[in-house]
């Protein structure tokens, strides 16, 4: 069936928005459930800190590696039988990890949310492409962007009233609640679009992934912005863990996780307007020098409290702890350091694709998300074992001063992304002289 693609530049066809509400409705399964996975899996489940680490980052690894292999699936099944293949499995998966939670059976699981989350993105983005055109298909994606972070929001903002009011695990309920809303709008609403582009095979898929192992600017450039996506990733891998020992099970490490994708929506396209005269290159190193300053901002909590205190008065409104303030600045700058990367890292990136290979390339763009997830998950596990330690794991019977000895120096893990953050700047910025360089010699 062919969609009608409309020439105004504010009007979208139907399966637009319904991909978008469906988009909106996975995200805030997604995001709900990524903050507290961690937890989940030490807390509910009994992997250790270590254990939990290596789980968890194979998961997210696999969930960033695998859409371009599934993108190839859903090419031969169509859009709306991949959706309805995708929000079923999510479904179940979730659903599942609420009612099960032995080691085997949740990794089982696991498998299938990261099956399910894998069709989405070339599914959904596939659907934005299909249903706009060359007049409003920038107003399109900017439009899809802001559906994906007020998901991410929303998920965080419900998700505490769950976790401390029922309990942890019903959070896997209400992602699965989310994904079936969307799965009946993928059944009900959504019409198949017309596929009159040229499918990718796997071979084509592989052929792409070994083409930019081969490039050596490219796999360069992506470890190098691994770098900042390892820090990134702590928002989920090490933050709820580390502010919830340390303050206790009424803080809401969800909320804090929500300032960055507060920070991007506010200030990505007014940043994005300042650089767009700058280079792509000079954009990604402006953020990169960002990030270590997020890293030591999370890591002066203790140094903060021993100067103002365990409160801190906001204006006279309001008290925060020191660590929660620290907390929010560090998580703000790594929001700033976003709007000046991601932006025009894809620019950049297409830019260094053979010409006419441009979509195969961009297709593993996010291979810094699969190292940086299997790096950063895999580093915060014996991290927090080391500096943070699951309180079910001390001695019994130890007093509160005895307990807080163990917690100490739970502000030195930050220090190890500080170093990964400033290697990767200062990383970035030879890479920016080195090719800079062999440009002019090719041009000259």
């Amino acid at each position: 069936m062919t969609t009608k693609i409309y020439t105004t530049s504010w009007k979208f066809p139907k399966e637009f928005w319904i991909a978008n509400v469906m988009e909106l409705l996975e995200r805030a399964a997604y995001y709900g459930f990524f903050i507290v996975l961690t937890l989940y899996l030490t807390d509910i489940v009994g992997f250790n800190d270590k254990e939990t680490g290596i789980v968890a980052g194979i998961f997210f690894a696999g969930l960033y590696f695998a859409p371009p292999f599934v993108g190839a699936i859903s090419d031969k099944i169509g859009f709306k039988n991949g959706l309805l293949l995708a929000f079923s499995l999510l479904t179940i998966g979730y659903f599942l990890l609420g009612l099960f939670h032995t080691k085997i059976l949740v990794i089982i699981f696991l498998f299938i949310v990261l099956v399910g989350g894998s069709f989405i993105k070339p599914l959904i983005t596939g659907t934005v492409a299909k249903t706009t055109n060359e007049d409003n298909r920038a107003r399109g994606y900017s439009l899809f962007y802001w559906i994906v972070n007020i998901g991410a929001f929303s998920g965080k903002t419900f998700v505490p009233y769950i976790r401390q009011g029922i309990g942890l695990e019903y959070v896997n309920f209400f992602s699965a609640a989310m994904s079936f809303i969307a799965l009946l709008f993928a059944l009900l609403f959504f019409k198949d679009i017309d596929k009159n582009y040229q499918q990718k095979s796997f071979d084509d898929i592989w052929k792409s992934l070994i083409k930019i192992f081969s490039t050596p600017r490219l796999i360069i450039l992506i470890l190098i912005v691994t770098g900042f996506w390892i820090i990134q990733h702590q928002l989920y891998a090490t933050m709820p863990k580390y502010v919830i020992r340390l303050l206790g099970e009424e803080a809401k490490p969800e909320w804090l996780a929500n300032v960055n994708p507060a920070v991007v929506v506010i200030f990505v396209v007014l940043i994005t307007q300042l650089m767009k005269n700058k280079k792509a290159i000079t954009s990604m190193l402006i953020g990169m020098i960002l990030m270590p300053f997020s890293a030591l901002a999370m890591a002066g909590s203790q140094a903060l409290e021993s100067l103002t205190g365990p409160s801190v008065s906001i204006m006279g409104w309001f008290a925060m702890h020191p660590l929660t303030i620290m907390m929010i600045i560090g998580i703000g700058i790594q929001g700033l350091a976003e709007c000046f990367i991601s932006p025009r890292y894809l620019e950049y990136f297409s830019l260094q694709a053979p010409k006419g290979e441009e979509g195969l390339y961009l297709g593993f763009s996010h291979l810094h998300s699969f190292f940086s997830a299997l790096t950063g998950f895999i580093m915060s596990g014996f991290l927090l074992d080391s500096y943070c330690p699951d309180p079910n794991t001390l001695p019994a019977g130890l007093t509160e001063v005895q307990k807080a000895a163990y917690y100490s120096n739970a502000h030195v893990i930050w220090y190890y992304f500080l170093a990964i953050g400033l290697t990767a700047a200062i990383a970035l910025f030879i890479y920016k002289i080195i090719t800079e360089n062999i440009d002019k010699k090719k041009n000259s």
